[in-house]
């Protein structure tokens, strides 16, 4: 879901050089621990800001399931007077490679399958001007699915300074492009509600890196309490329920 990945300001810069060294994460090879993956189910509440107000505008329900060989990752957006927004994501548990994702909401449905090597295939339907569009793109390198690379963020080893650079795919059929990068800027120790957390900032080519995103992680269970977004003007935030 692209609302979940966006970016940040604050480079710490002696950890963003060392891990300039690094190659960029990929399916291939990663630090991602699947020891940490587990079952679950959480909700969030979504809120724009508008001064010192938080306006509701919905709620996000998530739910993990995995498999010895698979990860499903479904998220539905519940919006007053709106259908449900879904999406689902499979990858492939031993690496997370990229296996389908499917979203539907009021303005587009849209199918990914990654299952042809170095293929990409699939229809993106734009409701609002009846069009489909055949998808059949021809990929270079390894990638993580856009929407599994914000639950990805909590399984790595995260540490004071922790920085990298992740290969995702995202379809836009406006830009045309398809394989792009997420990036965590910066990771520093924090609090919330009393409870010690790891506030990671994270942005991506999505968004062009003009959005950032901070994503509060409970350091003991690694569950995502809170996230913000900074849009520029437009600034949201979701707590956990």
């Amino acid at each position: 879901m692209k609302l979940l990945k966006l970016l940040p300001v604050l480079l710490f810069l002696q950890p963003a050089f060392s891990n300039a060294q690094q190659p960029v994460q990929t399916p291939e090879k990663n630090q991602v621990d699947r020891s940490l993956v587990r079952n679950e189910d959480y909700s969030m509440a979504w809120y724009a800001l508008k001064d010192t107000a938080k306006v509701e505008i919905g709620k996000v329900d998530t739910r993990i399931l995995k498999s010895d060989k698979s990860i499903t990752v479904n998220t539905t957006v519940k919006m007053k007077n709106m259908p449900d927004w879904k999406d689902e994501t499979v990858a492939e548990f031993s690496n997370f490679a990229p296996v389908k994702h499917t979203s539907f909401n009021v303005q587009r449905d849209m199918l990914l399958d990654f299952g042809k090597k170095n293929t990409v295939t699939g229809y993106y339907l734009d409701k609002t001007k009846n069009e489909k569009t055949e998808i059949n793109e021809a990929t270079e390198g390894k990638f993580f699915d856009s929407n599994l690379y914000t639950q990805l963020i909590r399984w790595l080893p995260l540490k004071e300074g922790y920085t990298t650079e992740m290969a995702i795919f995202d379809y836009n059929p406006a830009s045309g492009k398809g394989i792009m990068k997420a990036y965590i800027t910066g990771t520093k120790k924090g609090t919330y509600k009393n409870k010690p957390v790891w506030m990671v900032s994270v942005t991506d080519d999505i968004s062009q890196q003009k959005a950032v995103s901070t994503y509060f992680i409970d350091s003991k269970t690694l569950e995502l309490l809170k996230q913000e977004v900074d849009m520029g003007p437009r600034k949201m935030v979701m707590e956990r329920l």
